[in-house]
């Protein structure tokens, strides 16, 4: 990870969103900046970085400067840790007292609805093609913290149209969360899917490549889970798949995921690997084609002999 991505990182947990920290650590690079020059510092939209600098002002870690030109300063950083703590402080003890209050006056009606709960209320079954294309660009959308996938097909959707992938993966690498798909070999041979499988190393998503997966999978932030289950009774291809927000189920598939990310190579391994078995097999073939030559010629020549 990059300095600045860390640093930012860091600066969320902090309380910052992504683009505040991102303005932050541009202004301390020189005394003063107009908005204009901090958005290009921070690669911050133009149309944004208004409200991100009045917000970072309002929290008193940047200071206005009047002028023709206004022009913004970062509070030294030491201060800007300290009134970042204290608001976390402040948030956290607002957040106890609430919390205790809330408990108490939301228990009488979840001791009354025990009594009326679906055991698959978490669970949500999906059949149509549409749907389920829909509901995967949002989980990835949505992701925050971790996104981890098996990817094989067939697909729902080609792999060139998964724009909310791409945008996802950017934007979780770039904030220093985990973003990790396993593909099936199969992908080595298709050479449109691998421009694409490309295009996510691009952008930051760490690709392994695994022999076989048994079906596909999305595992987002460690609670929700996307499988694509394929129907044994329907007609061939049909599939169902499955939404299951259950954070126990998520954690056993996330060890089941990390047990086979930790065994397969990467892509470019997998890709020598590959060429080294092709090159392999055409040397096989070349001397099985040499033998069988020869041992015609000895057959041909015994046969004038004769």
């Amino acid at each position: 990870m990059h300095t600045d991505d860390r640093r930012a990182a860091d600066l969320e947990e902090l309380g910052l969103t992504n683009y505040e920290a991102r303005v932050y650590l541009a202004l301390i690079r020189r005394d003063v900046f107009t908005a204009a020059e901090v958005a290009r510092e921070a690669q911050v939209p133009r149309q944004r970085v208004y409200d991100v600098l009045e917000g970072l002002t309002r929290r008193q870690l940047a200071v206005l400067r009047p002028g023709k030109v206004a022009g913004y300063s970062a509070v030294a950083p030491e201060t800007a840790v300290h009134r970042l703590m204290e608001q976390q402080r402040r948030s956290l003890g607002r957040l106890e007292r609430l919390s205790g209050e809330l408990a108490q006056e939301l228990l009488p009606t979840w001791d009354s609805g025990r009594q009326h709960t679906d055991p698959l209320d978490y669970v949500e079954v999906l059949r149509d093609a549409a749907d389920i294309s829909e509901r995967f660009a949002r989980i990835q959308s949505e992701a925050e913290r971790e996104l981890l996938s098996f990817s094989r097909p067939p697909w729902v959707n080609p792999p060139a149209e998964n724009l909310a992938g791409i945008e996802a993966s950017a934007r979780l690498h770039a904030a220093g969360r985990t973003i990790r798909s396993l593909y099936s070999s199969d992908v080595l041979e298709d050479s449109e899917v691998l421009d694409v499988v490309r295009r996510f190393v691009d952008v930051g998503e760490e690709i392994r490549i695994a022999e076989n997966l048994p079906l596909k999978l999305v595992i987002a932030d460690g609670s929700t889970v996307l499988c694509d289950m394929p129907d044994p009774v329907a007609r061939a291809g049909a599939t169902t798949s499955l939404v299951i927000r259950h954070p126990s189920l998520a954690e056993a598939l996330r060890l089941a995921f990390h047990a086979v990310w930790d065994e397969s190579p990467t892509l470019e391994e997998a890709l020598k690997l590959r060429e080294a078995e092709q090159a392999a097999a055409a040397e096989a073939a070349s001397r099985a084609e040499a033998e069988a030559a020869a041992a015609a010629a000895a057959e041909a020549g015994s046969g004038g002999d004769a």
